[in-house]
C-alpha cells in the first residue's frame, strides 16, 4: 500500500502592514508544526495581501507535508 500524504499551507507576515519577517517568528511556526508531525516541505517568499488598504506585503508561504495513519 502507498503512503498517504497531507499538506499545509502557513501563510506569513510580519504585522498588520508588513515588514521584515523575523527569524524568530518563523522558527516558532516551524517548532510548533514539528511538534504536531509536520514536516517542511518548502519556504515560499510572496506578496500577501495586507490587512489594511488594497497593496499586498511581503511575506512567505510555509508548506508542511505529513504521512496519514
Amino acid at each position: 500500500m502507498a503512503k498517504a500524504f497531507e499538506y499545509k499551507v502557513v501563510e506569513l507576515r510580519e504585522g498588520v502592514i508588513g515588514g521584515k519577517m523575523s527569524g524568530d517568528k518563523l522558527e516558532k511556526v516551524l517548532n510548533e508544526h514539528g511538534r504536531q508531525g509536520w514536516q517542511l516541505k518548502s519556504v515560499t517568499a510572496v506578496e500577501v495581501k495586507g490587512r489594511l488598504g488594497p497593496g499586498g506585503v511581503e511575506g512567505v508561504l510555509v508548506t508542511f507535508e505529513r504521512t496519514t495513519d
